[in-house]
């Protein structure tokens, strides 16, 4: 019963979560980074770039797999490469969040090595954000280009015209 209250597909309900925390985490690193500065004690401050981090990484983990439940229903109507294109570009974004979520965490230390961290996990989001909007071109063009939400519409059973490999 509770499986029919979530909407199908599921994936397209839950990326964006991960696609609105890639964009949100440069600017509270930022922002803690400025409040740390004027005094602020880091766990404090940075401890929400952490939580919003760790809240990036789990939506990614989620994002990605609900993905691969849906993968065989689009792969019978997108082309081969812009689904293994927009696969590729996931996997790239799940390690950069999973690598600025484990730096972020030694943002939490007083010394040296937490500023290090902040300052890293900083210039990290900067790479969230840039393989984040890989994800969702990717994402997007096997939408709007390559009709993947046919999958989905009744009746779908042969590709759009135009999404061919070959052809274009």
């Amino acid at each position: 019963m509770f499986a029919s209250l979530l909407p199908d597909p599921l994936h397209a309900a839950v990326i964006h979560m991960p696609i609105a925390l890639a964009v949100l985490l440069p600017l509270f690193a930022q922002g803690a980074i400025i409040a740390i500065s004027r005094g602020a004690a880091p766990r404090h401050a940075w401890g929400i770039t952490v939580a919003l981090a760790a809240m990036l990484a789990a939506s990614a983990l989620i994002a990605k797999e609900t993905g691969e439940d849906g993968e065989e229903r689009v792969e019978q109507v997108v082309p081969d490469s812009a689904l293994e294109a927009h696969e590729d570009a996931a996997d790239r974004f799940v390690v950069v969040v999973l690598a600025v979520l484990a730096v972020s965490v030694l943002g939490l230390r007083r010394d040296r090595i937490g500023a290090a961290g902040r300052l890293v996990a900083t210039v990290g989001t900067v790479a969230v954000l840039a393989t984040g909007y890989a994800v969702g071109k990717a994402g997007g063009e096997l939408v709007y280009q390559h009709g993947a939400a046919s999958a989905y519409t009744d009746g779908a059973t042969q590709p759009p015209r135009g999404s061919e490999e070959g052809e274009g």
